[in-house]
C-alpha cells in the first residue's frame, strides 16, 4: 500500500512540474517575442545610425610615452630632459644640467592635450606654472614659450623626442 502511495506522489509530483514547465515555456516565449519587437523598434529608430554608440577617440592617448632630450640653458651645456605622459593625463619631468655630479629635479602635475592647436600644456601639480609643448608627430614634442610662441633660435635645440623613436639616447635611471 505503501508502494503504491509513494509512486502515486511521484506520478502526481511529475504532472504538477511538467504542468508548470509548460505554463513557464509560454511564458518565456512570450517575453521573447517582446524583447525581439523592441529591439526591431530600436534598429529602425536608429535607421543604420552607430554615432550614438562609438566612445569619442581621445588623441592625447597617442602621445603617452617617454621623451627624451637636451635643451639650452644660460651658462651650462644643456639640461638633460626626460618627460613622461602617463595614463589620466598625468606627467612627469625629469630635469638634470649636463655637467658632472649634478641633481635631478622632479616635476609632477597634470597635461591637457589641444587638438586645434596640437600642442600639450603641462600644469605643475605644486605651484600651477604651465609648459607647453608642440606636438610635431607621435615621436616629437617641441618645447614652446609660456605663451604658445616658438622659443627663439634652432627648433632642434628644444626637442623632445620619445624613447621608441630615438635609437641611442641617454637614459635617467630613477
Amino acid at each position: 500500500m505503501q508502494t503504491h502511495k509513494r509512486h502515486l506522489i511521484q506520478n502526481l509530483s511529475l504532472v504538477v512540474f511538467g504542468a508548470f514547465m509548460f505554463t513557464a515555456n509560454s511564458v518565456m516565449a512570450e517575453s521573447d517575442m517582446v524583447l525581439q519587437e523592441r529591439v526591431l523598434k530600436a534598429r529602425e529608430m536608429l535607421k543604420g545610425d552607430h554615432s550614438n554608440h562609438i566612445a569619442p577617440i581621445d588623441k592625447s592617448l597617442d602621445f603617452h610615452g617617454v621623451f627624451y632630450g637636451y635643451l639650452p640653458c644660460k651658462g651650462c651645456n644643456g639640461i638633460k630632459a626626460t618627460l613622461s605622459l602617463k595614463q589620466r593625463n598625468n606627467y612627469l619631468l625629469v630635469t638634470q644640467p649636463a655637467k658632472e655630479s649634478s641633481r635631478e629635479t622632479y616635476e609632477k602635475g597634470k597635461y591637457t592635450w589641444n587638438e586645434a592647436t596640437k600642442t600639450a600644456v603641462l600644469t605643475e601639480r605644486a605651484t600651477g606654472n604651465t609648459r607647453q609643448y608642440r606636438i610635431e608627430d607621435e615621436g616629437t614634442l617641441i618645447q614652446l614659450n609660456s605663451d604658445g610662441s616658438a622659443m627663439a633660435g634652432n627648433k632642434e635645440d628644444f626637442t623632445l623626442r620619445r624613447s621608441d623613436t630615438v635609437k641611442a639616447r641617454q637614459v635617467h635611471i630613477h
